[in-house]
């Protein structure tokens, strides 16, 4: 086993791979309370409703979040201040990250994954990494192609949306550098930490625009700018205008928008697995919005586990807050009943700062059977990292594959929650004092 510097070596507590038998024996004959979990949110200097990582984890405790899973895109090395803050806090953390791939196949069919516009394109998770460095020298160069094409689009988008803005009567002067070098400002982070994300480019564009237009003028100077009307229900609306920007500016046929440049899903599922992590299916099902109907990838619902087992994918992960209740419980149940693990966060990758706990569409509570399915999801994640670190095989192994030596998805399930479940009390007890 690996030394392990703090703050990782607390995620042990004080487990060997010598004391690992007992350890696992009084865990499988011990029962431990369900608390509450966030499996998904996105960390500064993600785009996020957060400014700091301590205003993350203190909101995290004041609404009694024992369990948070953090998602971002393209750089972890937040994650180590992170680990350090929940500890602080006795939150057991998981981390984890998101990534856009591409099907070529699905593509060319033009059938729709978890994208609503987009036919072929994907977003992906890993679940439980613990390897955030990953020295396999294909997987780096993945990870390196995902920051080296995303900082050329958004890049490209910029000069794209200053330009607009001149054309339609406000310059703004903005450059991918100075919102970057803002992004550093507001979060306090190192740049080589920033990915800059539409969003950013969005809330950059926006606040200039309040800056430079008198809230009196705004929602009269905005259908010009957009060459659209505004869902902007005020002129302080900072959210509505930066959607309605990204909406009629960014997107696919409007003039800021550029091309995406994304990886294969090998080569993204490849990733995941260097970094030791679990690849997990964000799904969208209704997600998107009323009217839009459910991309063909996720319906029927029978067939969406046998196209996520097809791919070697075997979690799935809810944002249930933009799903109707009856849709989201009808798909988590198919999906935990045909072996998959299956969690839930709220993500938070917008300025609203939402309660912590997810709920359904409308704030409508988690079912109590739905609570049961994402704490559970939640602690075999939690088994996966903790018995990773200590070179054991968790959920999957270095490969991506199912750990071998369960006879079936049950029993696999079971035994590692319960560990799970275990390893998660140990650390909060571990941090008590």
């Amino acid at each position: 086993m690996p030394h392990l510097p703090d703050p990782w070596s607390a995620l042990l507590c004080g487990i060997t791979p010598a004391s690992l038998p007992d350890f696992r024996a009084r865990a499988a004959q011990s029962s431990f309370p369900r608390l509450k979990v966030n499996a998904h949110i996105h960390l500064p200097p993600n785009f996020s409703a957060f400014s700091t990582i301590p205003q993350v984890t203190d909101l995290a405790a004041a609404q009694s979040i024992a369990v948070l899973g953090v998602s971002n895109y393209y750089d972890y090395t937040v994650y180590h201040e992170f680990l350090s803050r929940a500890a602080e806090r006795r939150i057991y953390p998981l981390l984890g990250l998101e990534i856009i791939c591409m099907h070529d196949d699905l593509q060319d069919a033009k059938v729709k994954i978890n994208d609503p516009a987009n036919p072929g394109k994907m977003y992906v998770c890993g679940k439980g990494l613990t390897n955030l460095d990953p020295a396999n020298l294909t997987a780096a160069r993945v990870l390196g192609r995902f920051r080296v094409n995303d900082t050329a689009r958004i890049q490209s988008m910029v000069q794209l949306m200053e330009q607009t803005f001149k054309q339609r009567g406000l310059s703004t002067g903005l450059t991918a550098d100075a919102i970057i070098d803002a992004v550093v400002r507001r979060h306090g982070c190192p740049r080589t930490a920033v990915c800059l994300q539409e969003r950013h480019v969005a809330q950059a564009f926006q606040q200039a625009l309040f800056a430079k237009i008198p809230a009196a003028d705004r929602l009269a100077k905005l259908p010009s700018l957009l060459a659209a009307p505004t869902t902007a229900r005020s002129p302080d609306d900072a959210v509505a205008v930066q959607n309605d920007l990204r909406t009629h500016l960014m997107k696919v046929g409007k003039p800021a928008y550029v091309d995406e440049t994304f990886v294969s899903f090998p080569e993204a599922f490849q990733l995941i697995s260097a970094m030791r992590g679990i690849p997990c299916y964000p799904v969208l099902v209704d997600g998107i919005g009323s009217g839009v109907p459910i991309a063909e990838f996720e319906q029927p619902l029978d067939r969406l586990a046998p196209h996520l087992q097809s791919r070697n994918i075997h979690a799935a992960e809810f944002i249930p807050n933009r799903n109707a209740p009856e849709v989201v419980s009808a798909y988590t149940k198919a999906l935990r009943a045909a072996g998959l693990i299956v969690t839930a966060g709220t993500e938070h990758n917008t300025l609203d700062l939402i309660p912590m706990e997810p709920v359904c569409k409308g704030g409508v509570p988690l079912p109590e059977d739905l609570q049961a399915i994402y704490w559970e999801g939640a602690c075999v994640i939690a088994a996966h990292q903790f018995l990773t670190l200590l070179g054991q095989t968790g959920y999957v192994d270095a490969a991506g594959q199912l750990n071998p030596a369960f006879p079936d998805a049950e029993s696999r399930i079971r035994s590692l929650a319960q560990l799970g479940a275990a390893v998660i009390a140990a650390y909060r007890d571990a941090k008590r004092n």
